[in-house]
């Protein structure tokens, strides 16, 4: 099979070609053999998706960055030039919203701004922590080994949060499935039911009767209840978005609360890890932190941090009387403080945690799997119940 590439040798110099091999990573292989560092291969006959000129969700997702992030540190340690390296990503991205933005970074970089100054300039794509990283890595004359480590961070991210949605695709596709099959059967089936019992004159169950109300409402007046519920659930989107009722409710709901504690809790020690590990100072390292978890309750208790540790308090302190903070956590920082191995102590605390968030997944798929098919079933057979139940009274009166 036929692939082209594209390259960068040892001296810094672009190269690009085809080459004849089995299959894509064994092209990779036979390239890097050649001493070359790889940048693309693709099959020859695959188009680019900006040359498809596809770009349907403008976005690029966390796990491109990560991709594109050692994309860079391999390029870096190869000793290519910032400015071809932002240059060849450029070039070379699938994504044309990603190609576009590093074109912009490339062009800020040829006039004089530093990396961290370009990366600045597009947080859609880079957030504080990722800046601030780079940021130490500049001072420190260690990009390489930053960007590394920032892929590295990112694609634990990734996996972290697919997880964690994926096991919340589960329950929503059940709900989904029962609002469906019932608003199907309250307009299709119970109508034609109901004029059986209408027309036999008899007294009807009131719990048949909300059946039929409900069922000649969504006949009638359909349309706008969709629309209320449309509205409503725009209202409540506006009206709590960005508020604590919103954080409350995803650690307060049952068996799925504990799921998004353990992952605000990864999230926060794995930021602060790698943060640390990298030269951020402790004050900053808290503040990004508290942008990144995205839960206000958790962002609070953060900033309260930040507050007490600028006044001299150490972190495991400032931690302490806040219930949405584990014991051990706050113990096993104490250790580190007092050890001056804070940054393997959060580590380890990143892997527990992501344990923690895997254990917890396969805790909410065990337990809501079983709920939702006996709900659906209660639901279907209850409607279907309340309508039979008076047609075999009238069936036994004839």
């Amino acid at each position: 099979m036929l692939f082209t590439y594209k390259a960068v040798t040892k001296e810094g110099r672009e190269t690009s070609g085809e080459i004849d091999a089995q299959g894509q990573d064994s092209a990779i292989n036979a390239l890097q053999r050649s001493g070359l560092v790889v940048v693309s291969v693709r099959p020859a006959d695959q188009k680019k998706l900006f040359e498809l000129d596809i770009n349907i969700f403008n976005r690029v997702s966390l796990k491109e960055i990560s991709i594109i992030s050692r994309q860079i540190a391999t390029l870096l340690d190869a000793h290519v030039p910032a400015l071809k390296t932002f240059r060849l990503i450029g070039s070379e991205s699938e994504n044309p919203l990603a190609a576009k933005k590093f074109t912009e970074i490339s062009d800020d970089i040829q006039n004089g701004v530093p990396i961290s100054g370009a990366l600045f300039k597009h947080p859609s794509l880079f957030s504080d922590f990722y800046v601030n990283m780079v940021i130490g890595g500049e001072e420190s004359g260690k990009l390489a080994e930053t960007f590394g480590a920032l892929a590295d961070y990112l694609e634990r991210s990734s996996e972290l949060v697919s997880k964690a949605r994926g096991a919340l695709i589960y329950p929503a596709f059940v709900i989904g499935t029962f609002v469906i099959v019932m608003v199907l059967m309250l307009t299709l089936v119970i109508p034609k039911l109901s004029e059986i019992i209408t027309q036999s004159g008899q007294e009807v169950p009131f719990y048949t009767t909300i059946v039929l109300k409900t069922s000649f409402i969504l006949i009638n007046y359909g349309i706008f209840v969709a629309m209320l519920l449309v509205l409503a659930l725009f209202l409540v989107w506006r009206y709590t978005r960005g508020t604590s009722f919103i954080a409350h409710a995803k650690l307060s709901f049952p068996v799925i609360g504990n799921l998004y504690k353990m992952l605000y809790l990864s999230r926060i020690t794995d930021n602060m890890h790698v943060m640390l590990s990298n030269g951020i100072s402790m004050v900053r390292s808290i503040e990004i932190s508290a942008k990144v978890v995205d839960n206000e309750i958790y962002q609070d208790i953060l900033a309260k941090s930040v507050i007490a540790v600028k006044g001299g308090a150490p972190l495991s302190a400032t931690l302490m009387g806040h219930s949405e903070i584990p014991n051990v956590l706050i113990q096993m920082i104490k250790v580190g403080e007092e050890t001056g191995e804070l940054g393997n102590i959060l580590q380890k605390l990143s892997l527990f945690y992501k344990r923690e968030v895997e254990n917890a997944i396969a805790t909410v798929i065990s337990m809501i799997e079983p709920v939702m098919i006996v709900a659906l079933g209660i639901g279907v057979g209850g409607v279907l119940a309340s309508v039979l139940i008076p047609i075999y009274q009238i069936a036994g009166n004839v």
